[in-house]
């Protein structure tokens, strides 16, 4: 009984967790279900390769619990961003993308994380930046090309 009671809460604060990072207002619905939905694939993937046991004492192949939790961040960290940029339909930002890194590698908290820092560090966000339109240049302003002297003095 203490067992999943422990198990409970420890789920009902990586969703409270999850919750709080999901209410940026920079944060697209594609880019939340693309973490969640590779996220659980991972985890999935990575149950599959132990046998579906937590322990991983099964004769299936050569990984051990180690490098089936390297694979599977592995390919969580090529996948999030693929299907990231599909389900939004556009490229991602900054922001977005190194978030989806940290919710491979940590789960849950790893995008509310990349927010702050990006919320201490704007300059870190240059596509954010705010451009300036290019201005028309004028015939006086062009730079002007000196001649050599014929005369040498």
């Amino acid at each position: 009984m203490k067992h999943w009671l422990l198990s409970f809460g420890v789920v009902f604060v990586a969703l409270a967790f999850l919750l709080q990072g999901a209410s940026a207002a920079d944060r697209h619905p594609g880019v939340t279900a693309a973490s969640i939905g590779v996220g659980a694939a991972s985890t999935a993937s990575f149950f599959a390769l132990q046998g579906w046991t937590l322990h991983g004492r099964h004769r299936s192949g050569a990984l051990g619990s180690t490098g089936a939790a390297v694979v599977t961040t592995a390919g969580c960290l090529a996948l999030s961003p693929i299907i990231g940029t599909v389900l939004t339909q556009r490229e991602l930002t900054y922001r977005e993308a190194y978030g989806l890194f940290a919710d491979c590698v940590i789960p849950f908290i790893g995008a509310w994380l990349v927010d702050k820092a990006f919320e201490a560090h704007p300059e870190w966000e240059p596509d954010r930046a705010v451009v300036r339109p290019a201005r028309a240049v004028v015939r006086s302003e062009r730079p002007v090309r000196l001649r050599a002297s014929r005369h040498r003095q």
